[in-house]
C-alpha cells in the first residue's frame, strides 16, 4: 500500500489514538506519539527526558525545540523506512514548518495528513463518556474540555490551512462506529 507517510490528525476526543491502533495493524508501521516520546524519554532519564521533565515539574509546557529533537530522533530510526504514523504533532503551525524541514533534511515525503472532524458537541460527549469509563480527570470538567477545544482551534486547526494547498489533507467524518471511521480512512488509502 504506497503513501504510507501519514500525520493522524483531529481535535480532542476524535478517536485518533483508537484509529491509530488500527492503522498501525493495518499499514505495518511504527506509531510515533508524541505523549510515548515523553513517557520513553523520561523513563529513559534521556538527556531530552531530563530537560523535558523540568518544564513539566514546573507546570509548563514542553518547548518546540525539546518536542522537536524528540520527533527527529524517532523519525531518523530505521523503522520508519517503510513510514510512519504522527500522531499529537504538529500541533502549531511553527512545528509543522519544523517538521518539514526534518522530512526534507530525511529525504521523506508527506503523503497524508487524515483529518478526522468530530463536532464541539460530540467532543464534549465523547470525553465526557471517556472520564467515566477510564476515570480520566483531564476530560471530567466541562470548562477543561472546552478550554482544549479552544486551544485545539487556536493553536492545532490553522496546520490544516498549512496542509491544504499541498493537497494532502484528507478529511474523515468522524462520526460513526470504530469501524465505519476506520473504513473511510481505509478507502482514502487505497
Amino acid at each position: 500500500m504506497p503513501g504510507k507517510n501519514i500525520i493522524l490528525f483531529g481535535p480532542p476526543g476524535a478517536g485518533k489514538g483508537t484509529q491509530a491502533a488500527k492503522l498501525v495493524d493495518l499499514l505495518q508501521v511504527p506509531h510515533i506519539s508524541t505523549g510515548d516520546m515523553f513517557r520513553y524519554h523520561k523513563k529513559n532519564s534521556t538527556e531530552l527526558g531530563k530537560k523535558a521533565q523540568e518544564y513539566m515539574d514546573q507546570g509548563a509546557l514542553v518547548p518546540d525545540e525539546i518536542t522537536i529533537a524528540m520527533v527527529k530522533e524517532s523519525l531518523s530510526c530505521d523503522d520508519v523506512k517503510q513510514g510512519f504514523l504522527l500522531d499529537g504533532f504538529p500541533r502549531s503551525t511553527p512545528q509543522a514548518e519544523a517538521l518539514d524541514i526534518i522530512l526534507k533534511e530525511l529525504g521523506i515525503k508527506l503523503d497524508h495528513v487524515i483529518n478526522i472532524a468530530v463536532s464541539d458537541e460530540e467532543i464534549m460527549q465523547r470525553l465526557k463518556g471517556r472520564a467515566e469509563i477510564e476515570g480520566r480527570s483531564d476530560d471530567a470538567d466541562p470548562a477543561v474540555i472546552q478550554n482544549r477545544i479552544n486551544t485545539y482551534k487556536s493553536q492545532s486547526e490553522p496546520c490544516l490551512y498549512y496542509y491544504r494547498p499541498r493537497a494532502v489533507v484528507r478529511d474523515i467524518d468522524g462520526m460513526g462506529t470504530i469501524e465505519e471511521i476506520f473504513e473511510r480512512i481505509k478507502r482514502i488509502l487505497e
